[in-house]
């Protein structure tokens, strides 16, 4: 391990590039932002669709998932571009690459809601955790912004999770 002091420190010329992404680094940030702007799509699908018991508050509840994936979208394709990568959030892309089962159409009852939407809160949680050895590997820092990404997306399935059932006895 080597120290850094004030004798060995060095100071990046003007002009300097700084960190960039290695190739698998840009690959893994781009599978997490498939996930994420997928389920900002969903989970207005389903605030457009829902019906039945409960509606008010999950229909308010779906409004916040989606406010919650549209920002962690936007902080990971940011962070991609800050590692001189090039984020790709377009239609045809994300629907090629993500992980998550398509919403179905129509309308849908707020059973089917929350079960569907707290499965894909889980299953963009679990890309991350997925690729999350990775990304510490080469840069803590993206690390330490996915963890925060997967605190907010586990709440979120939490708190619809719960909604959705019966007390255990």
């Amino acid at each position: 391990m080597t120290r850094t002091t004030e004798k060995t420190r060095r100071i990046p010329a003007a002009g300097a590039v700084g960190f960039t992404a290695s190739p698998a680094l840009a690959r893994d940030l781009q599978l997490v932002l498939a996930d994420l702007v997928e389920l900002h799509l969903q989970a207005k699908q389903a605030h457009w669709n829902v019906v039945g018991p409960g509606f008010r508050s999950l229909h308010l509840e779906l409004d916040d998932i989606t406010a919650a994936a549209r920002e962690a979208s936007d902080l990971v394709a940011e962070r991609l571009r800050a590692l001189h990568g090039v984020p790709d959030g377009r239609s045809g892309t994300v629907a090629a690459t993500t992980t998550l089962a398509a919403f179905p159409g129509g309308e849908r009852s707020t059973a089917e809601v929350i079960e569907a939407i707290t499965n894909r809160l889980h299953g963009v949680a679990s890309t991350i955790r997925v690729v999350r050895g990775s990304v510490d590997a080469e840069d803590p820092v993206t690390t330490d912004l996915l963890h925060t990404v997967v605190e907010t997306l586990e709440k979120h399935a939490w708190m619809l999770g719960v909604a959705g059932r019966e007390p255990r006895r």
